[in-house]
């Protein structure tokens, strides 16, 4: 089965304190540095998911921008 381009799967081990190490090669990829901050969003049935930067940020103008339209 061919990759699909641009799509990548990881493994993490969950330490005793419950802390995970993220994969260099995703590091990488989506520029994730030491001290930064990332969001996790969790569903129930669907998982647990950890957007970009760029997705969050998108996202949060979205809901602020439509709380001003009735201004």
């Amino acid at each position: 089965m061919a990759a699909l381009e641009g799509k990548y799967a990881w493994t993490a081990t969950v330490g005793e304190k419950g802390q995970i190490v993220i994969p260099k090669q995703a590091r990488d990829i989506f520029g994730i540095k030491p001290g930064d901050t990332l969001l996790l969003l969790g569903d129930e049935k669907r998982g647990i998911a950890i957007p970009t930067h760029g997705a969050f940020s998108n996202l949060f103008t979205a809901a602020f921008d439509q709380g001003n339209e009735g201004e």
